[in-house]
């Protein structure tokens, strides 16, 4: 039931609700021009299309006692879908693991680790990652501060591909 190409209604809804999640059906709908039983069947279609995959409030983390960031590179001895499966259902167990994507290259996987500290990340490396099955290195790289964290994909409003 996936749509093909979103009219300009549909591009500002979902431009809308990526960047306030909480913005009112009544809200949506007078941004996009239209009454608003109309609006949240549109809503509900992108979601049942697939655009739309869930919502959620973005947290702060050092206020949450998580101070640390490190980005893993995870290499694996093996390739194998398999083996890979294995290794994306391993990390799905982790919640430190915040996000997780298999790369190509040199590197078979890139991991968004959150810890309480560096020694919290320590022991995360040396007791879980490094050992788990068919890993056979990780680099670490501690993030110094965020400078743009932007969730999602930018939807043109314009026919230009600007928003």
């Amino acid at each position: 039931m996936r749509r093909v190409k979103l009219d300009k209604i549909d591009q500002r809804i979902l431009h809308d609700l990526q960047e306030n999640g909480r913005t009112s059906n009544v809200e949506l709908a007078r941004r996009a021009g239209i009454s608003a039983p109309p609006c949240l069947r549109r809503v509900r279609a992108l979601e049942r299309a697939g655009y739309l995959r869930g919502y959620h409030a973005e947290l702060e983390p050092k206020a949450l006692g998580f101070n640390v960031t490190v980005f893993a590179l995870v290499g694996l001895a093996s390739q194998a879908e398999f083996d890979l499966q294995a290794f994306e259902l391993l990390v799905a167990g982790w919640p430190e693991v915040r996000e997780c994507y298999m790369l190509a290259g040199e590197t078979d996987f890139l991991l968004k680790v959150v810890a309480e500290d560096w020694d919290s990340y320590e022991r995360f490396l040396t007791t879980r990652l490094t050992p788990a099955p068919n890993v056979t290195h990780v680099k670490s790289a501690l993030s110094i501060r965020t400078s743009k964290l932007q969730p999602g994909v930018p939807i043109p409003l314009d026919g230009n591909g600007a928003s």
